[in-house]
This record gives C-alpha cells, sequence and structure tokens, in this order.
C-alpha cells in the first residue's frame, strides 16, 4: 500500500517493533508486537499500542488521540512485509482491545482490501466460523495469511 507511514525506529527482530506517533498530543512511541499463541503452531497475535514509558510495556488499552490514526494503522500493516519474510508459513491474528478498536480495524482493512489482497489473504472471525473477509460484516477478529 501506498500510504503515508512512519519510520520504523526499532526493530529488535521481526516480532518487535517501535515507531515515533507524531500528532496533536505530541510524539508517542508506539510498539508492534507479534507474540506466539501456541507453542506448537505458527499462529501469532498481532498487538500493538504505546509503549508505557514507566514499565516499557505495550499498552494497547490506552486511547492517545493523536490525530494520525491512518498513519499509525498504515505502520503497523507494513510490519506484516518483515514478519512473513521471516516467517513465511506464519498466520497472524489480530483484534482490537475493545470492540470500538476492532471495528476501526474492519473499516480500514475495508477501505485497503484491494491492496491488502494482491498480497495477503484476510479472514474474519465470527461466532462460530472463520470465513474469508467480505465488506459489512463485523468480525471479532481478522486472520493474515500471506499469499
Amino acid at each position: 500500500m501506498n500510504l503515508n507511514k512512519y519510520e520504523i525506529e526499532t526493530e529488535v527482530n521481526s516480532t518487535y517493533f517501535e515507531f515515533v506517533s507524531k500528532g496533536t498530543q505530541g510524539s508517542i512511541v508506539k510498539v508492534v508486537k507479534y507474540s506466539k499463541i501456541f507453542e506448537d503452531q505458527e499462529i501469532y497475535n498481532l498487538g500493538f499500542g504505546d509503549k508505557n514509558v514507566t514499565s516499557g510495556e505495550l499498552d494497547d488499552k490506552v486511547i492517545s488521540n493523536n490525530g494520525d490514526t491512518d498513519k499509525v494503522l498504515a505502520t503497523v500493516a507494513s510490519t506484516l512485509h518483515e514478519f512473513f519474510n521471516e516467517y513465511p508459513n506464519a498466520i497472524v491474528y489480530s483484534k482490537g482491545s475493545s470492540q470500538s478498536r476492532t471495528r476501526l480495524y474492519q473499516i480500514n482493512i475495508s477501505k485497503y482490501l484491494d491492496e491488502i489482497v494482491s498480497e495477503f489473504a484476510v479472514f474474519g472471525e465470527l461466532e462460530d466460523n472463520i470465513e474469508r473477509f467480505k465488506k459489512g460484516i463485523n468480525y471479532l477478529g481478522f486472520y493474515v495469511v500471506r499469499h
């Protein structure tokens, strides 16, 4: 996708990234972290949020309202390329820390779906099923694999 993104400031490895969001609330360090969900399977959770200045941990509940949501989400999405270069057979799962955040992610996936599907297959999680992502359906979470 050809969207404005932040430069990744720190890449410890292909599962942990940091960048700085610059907006109305100032400069905020963001973290993107891929964590293995099951030890015996290549399924990873994509977590992201602000870096807690005290603990250094990822905080996915804070609302920073920095006025740069599209740029932040584009930056998070860009880490998928690096991750899949290292883990080409992985499955990435993501959902928001709240229903409204999951909805925000869904809106952005829908908005850029034509571009996304050129590189990735996206699936939506329903109560009792997983299906190929379709616009207009409210999903509980999302799975992404590289073609």
